[in-house]
């Protein structure tokens, strides 16, 4: 560790100082800078830019789904936060108001955005008449505000971006069907984009989103063994259908209330891959959302035709659709190659003078940093290769280090102990809420998701020792 240390200044030991380690190298790597309002961000093109491929990637699977991109304005009338009981006492807390406009005060005070099911249920209670109206299955890429106190680039912030889907159903069983479809949609999008494993299930009464009937959820374990919510999936019943008076008129002549579900992710998922691919080096990207895939890196580039020979190389994986970048700026190969092993670049390719009389080019990966030579024919193919299975690589090391960091425990003694060693804890619960109290006191651990599998891991809840007939996991979390 002290080499790599020295490798790379000014970054945090990772195990000293994870948090500061994780500010350094979103700073350094030019992700993302602090906004002049505090707890604002402004997410740089390197950053951005991940944030593309995350939208391009679930795009095609929202639309392979059947949903439809829209548009809903961001300035919401207070009185439709208050229809939603439990939705209003929920946010209230983060939400941001627009009292005045210039000195002149606003007859109702407008809402900025912190989620979109009131504004756009108002909307559905105008375009749905008719069950030949359902289902409707729309969702929008927006930007949403809620004021945190404690705030974390791209983890936790007062504005960031997310996308929101929001549909409706004539029946019970097919907005249920919905909502644990786009579980499966986030979860499947987290292991063959972001190259995370995660957990699956569903939250308890006390984490469900304000207004669900239930919440599902899929959860990260990043590398310093606290859990990130990296997505979530609810089923809404008729809770904003009724309250918005949402009606269609059913094939028996019947006017009813549809059944409603939401579900979204966020820029919170760059956070997710940096804390559970990062190493001490900086950034690991996986190759599917990286902004660069290959860095082109001349050998002795002042010798005759090395830079002509980068750029042909450059330019046939371009025309293999793979993302390039040619570096050939006047600086010494040692201090560019460091420069994009902090960025994450997922393969380096070297080329000198020796290389070109040869046939050859030298690829080295960020993940495992290993060097290979390859033949300059048919480069295009080795190089899609060589990304596939950096990915498969990536994925597997995610699964590994979250299963290998879950304890089974019997008691809240075994909790503390699992939780100081940072794991995560599968345990029996008895379903009360004063257990998920006390733990978060006492432990300061909350509960994440109780899996599909139920299987009894025990018989007495680990917080009162009560008889307890739930599966669920603890952790410490973002």
């Amino acid at each position: 560790m002290a080499d790599e240390k020295q490798f790379v200044k000014d970054v945090a030991d990772m195990n000293e100082d994870f948090p500061r380690w994780y500010t350094d190298v979103i700073l350094k790597t030019q992700l993302v800078d602090y906004g002049p309002v505090k707890g604002t961000m402004v997410i740089r093109p390197y950053g951005y830019e991940i944030w593309e491929h995350i939208q391009e990637e679930l795009n095609k699977r929202f639309k392979a789904t059947g949903h439809k991109n829209a548009y809903f304005p961001m300035f919401i009338p207070y009185s439709f936060l208050v229809k939603e009981a439990d939705h209003v006492e929920g946010f209230a807390p983060e939400v941001a108001l627009v009292t005045h406009i210039g000195d002149t005060p606003l007859e109702e005070k407008l809402v900025v955005r912190p989620t979109s099911e009131t504004i756009i249920c108002s909307m559905y209670s105008k375009w749905v008449q008719s069950w030949r109206d359902l289902p409707l299955k729309i969702n929008q890429w927006a930007n949403v505000v809620r004021w945190e106190k404690t705030t974390r680039p791209f983890l936790r912030t007062s504005e960031f971006l997310w996308q929101e889907g929001h549909t409706l159903h004539m029946t019970e069983q097919e907005a249920r069907e919905e909502t644990l479809t786009m579980l499966e949609v986030y979860r499947e999008f987290m292991q063959n984009v972001l190259a995370i494993d995660v957990l699956t299930g569903v939250k308890s009464e006390k984490e469900k989103f304000a207004g669900a009937v239930d919440t599902y959820a899929m959860e990260a374990m990043m590398l310093d063994g606290k859990s990130l919510q990296a997505g979530t999936s609810h089923y809404l019943g008729q809770n904003f259908s009724s309250a918005f008076e949402i009606k269609y008129l059913d094939r028996d002549g019947q006017l009813k209330n549809p059944y409603q579900t939401s579900w979204g992710v966020s820029t919170r998922l760059i956070g997710a891959l940096i804390m559970a691919h990062g190493d001490q080096r900086g950034l690991k990207l996986p190759p599917r959302v990286a902004p660069i895939q290959v860095v082109i890196v001349p050998i002795a580039a002042h010798k005759e035709g090395v830079n002509e020979k980068a750029a042909q190389v450059a330019a046939t994986l371009r025309a293999a659709g793979i993302r390039v970048e040619l570096d050939d700026r006047d600086q010494s190969a040692g201090w560019k190659f460091n420069e994009w092993e902090m960025k994450g670049v997922p393969v380096r390719l070297e080329l000198g003078p020796r290389d070109i009389e040869n046939g050859q080019a030298v690829l080295v990966r960020r993940d495992t940093h290993e060097k290979s030579f390859v033949r300059l024919d048919g480069i295009a193919q080795e190089v899609a290769r060589l990304l596939d299975d950096v990915h498969e690589n990536m994925f597997r090391c995610s699964h590994d280090f979250l299963h290998s960091h879950i304890s089974v425990c019997k008691d809240m003694g075994e909790m503390k102990e699992a939780l100081d060693n940072k794991r995560f804890v599968k345990a029996m619960w008895c379903g009360c809420r004063e257990c998920e109290d006390k733990i978060k006191a006492e432990l300061q651990a909350t509960s994440r998701v109780m899996p599909f599998d139920q299987t009894p891991v025990g018989d007495k809840c680990v917080c009162c020792g009560k008889p307890a007939d739930k599966v669920i996991y603890f952790a410490k979390s973002y």
